[in-house]
């Protein structure tokens, strides 16, 4: 018998678990050692989950009590729509976990709150050497095509 996969909003208990995770998302994208993200990112990035006033906001995938991944979505204004846009910033499920359709579960959790929300698209990034996961998201949205430009400051 096997348990339901839960997609919940994160809870103030889960800081360990969400640790383990965000430190194993941002390992994956380099950011470790010298290049780590500073204590006070990832503290006020947990703070804002839990503050009303911030668009910021995270789903839980949760098995038999067990924290399998993670989404991070923010919701912005547009000059495209009236109602918000909704930005899925990260996502990541423990290696463990992957391929049990944990992700896939986040992403439809983050489609319905972005739809209640009034959200007319929910769109994210990935880098291109993450063809793991682009088998997934090629299964759940369009790629439009666009290619994105920074500059860090």
């Amino acid at each position: 018998m096997t348990t339901e996969l839960l997609i919940r909003s994160v809870r103030e208990d889960d800081l360990p678990a969400w640790q383990v995770l965000w430190d194993g998302y941002n390992a994956f994208y380099g950011r470790k050692g010298d290049t780590r993200l500073p204590a006070d990112v990832t503290r006020m990035t947990w703070a804002r989950f839990f503050d009303a006033y911030e668009p910021v906001h995270s789903l839980i995938a949760e098995r038999a009590g067990t924290v399998l991944g993670f989404g991070h979505y923010i919701f912005h204004r547009s000059t495209t729509s009236i109602g918000p846009v909704c930005y899925l910033q990260d996502l990541f499920t423990a290696e463990s976990a992957r391929g049990m359709g944990a992700g896939r579960a986040i992403i439809t959790g983050i489609y319905d709150r972005a739809k209640a929300a009034g959200s007319s698209r929910v769109y994210w990034l990935t880098h291109e050497t993450n063809t793991t996961a682009m088998k997934l998201y090629d299964q759940v949205a369009d790629k439009p095509g666009f290619v994105m430009y920074r500059h860090l400051l």
